[in-house]
């Protein structure tokens, strides 16, 4: 048996080997270098040990260090700093980034023979984040989840727990729907648990969407192009696509006419345009050309009285506050512009709200 000899500077042949376990209760041999005598010292298990009665190790107990302070999680950097100015001093804010667990990308992740069971795994691009995260929960008195009042925030919150390790008996969940100090306040003054039930949905949504974009994504990449994607949402989309292009394709065209009539009364100077609704009280099927110039025989020589007048009153709403969608929509169907040319209108409109709001989301009306 051989050890490494500080003095010889190489490995030497022990003289007279001693198995022994040291104080960590690990298998060690000690013994002399049998050229120089020096001690020398060998690490691992081997025969003589067989026998041993291995030593109980008695660990000393960490020093439980005193938790304080309060730890606010929330989504972006840039509310991270909005919110720690509103809590003040004694709150640590910090942001998750997004989404800190998702199903891995190699393989399917979803355990179809165990009730779809999802196998989450923590992104390396965010692994820095989740340690620093659970390290600065490990010494927080209390915990607050401020992700964002939606589904996927319910479900961000939750990852954030599993993740970090984070206790569930110090954590809350708060929710506020726009970034104020009046409404940062009220949320942390009722915080609640986290809704499973969202969370449930989403993790639904969420593997949906795998398992069907995992089998028909590379169906797309071979016959369409590569790197696109399907999912639950293009699918049916696109079912519905083909469904109608084959009622268009399966319609036979049938001729119907309408007929319309200007009408100008005695001494008026606007005249009103009237359409045929009905003759003798029935609606009348005009199929063919024949069919029509016969009423129209009729109904010039004929006299026009005004049966009845009905006076009311509409109401019309303004158009709501553009949000990307709506704005894009319209830039397309009123100015024809690209989407290209439509970015920097987006941005600059955006911007005006700066001054209103503190924060505001481009996917809904709500200033948050």
């Amino acid at each position: 048996m051989e050890a490494y000899c500080v003095k010889c500077r190489e490995k030497r042949e022990i003289k007279d080997p001693i198995a022994e376990y040291n104080k960590a209760g690990a298998p060690v041999t000690r013994g002399t270098c049998s050229v120089c005598g020096t001690k020398v010292y060998r690490m691992g298990r081997t025969d003589a040990h067989e026998g041993l009665p291995k030593p109980e190790v008695v660990r000393k107990a960490k020093k439980a260090q005193p938790r304080k302070g309060k730890l606010v999680i929330v989504e972006s950097p840039a509310k991270a700093k909005t919110v720690g100015r509103f809590l003040g001093k004694g709150y640590t804010v910090r942001a998750s980034v997004g989404h800190v667990r998702d199903l891995l990308r190699s393989k399917l992740s979803v355990d179809v023979n165990n009730d779809f069971e999802p196998q989450y795994r923590v992104p390396n691009e965010k692994r820095e984040v989740v340690k620093e995260l659970k390290k600065l929960a490990g010494k927080a008195e209390e915990i607050y989840l401020a992700t964002d009042p939606d589904r996927e925030g319910e479900a961000i919150a939750w990852h954030l727990m599993e993740a970090a390790d984070i206790d569930e008996k110090r954590t809350n969940r708060v929710v506020f729907h726009e970034i104020t100090k009046d409404a940062v306040d009220e949320a942390f003054a009722h915080p609640r648990t986290i809704d499973m039930d969202l969370v449930d949905a989403q993790q639904a949504r969420r593997i949906l969407d795998r398992l069907v974009g995992y089998g028909i994504s590379p169906i797309l990449w071979k016959k369409v192009r590569s790197r696109l994607s399907a999912g639950r949402v293009q699918s049916v989309a696109l079912r519905l696509i083909v469904e109608r292009e084959r009622e268009i394709d399966n319609f036979i065209p049938e001729e119907y006419w309408s007929i319309e009539a200007d009408l100008l009364p005695e001494g008026g100077k606007v005249s009103y345009r009237a359409k045929l609704a009905k003759i003798n009280g029935e609606t009348p099927e005009l199929p063919t050309q024949g069919m029509v110039d016969d009423i129209l025989a009729e109904m010039r020589s004929a006299l026009y009285t005004v049966d009845s007048v009905k006076e009311g009153k509409r109401r019309r709403n303004p158009s709501a506050p553009f949000i990307t969608s709506t704005l894009q929509q319209d830039a397309s169907r009123k100015l024809g512009s690209r989407h290209a040319r439509r970015c920097p209108w987006r941005s600059n409109y955006m911007k005006g709200w700066n001054w209103m709001v503190r924060g505001r989301r481009v996917d809904h009306l709500h200033a948050y």
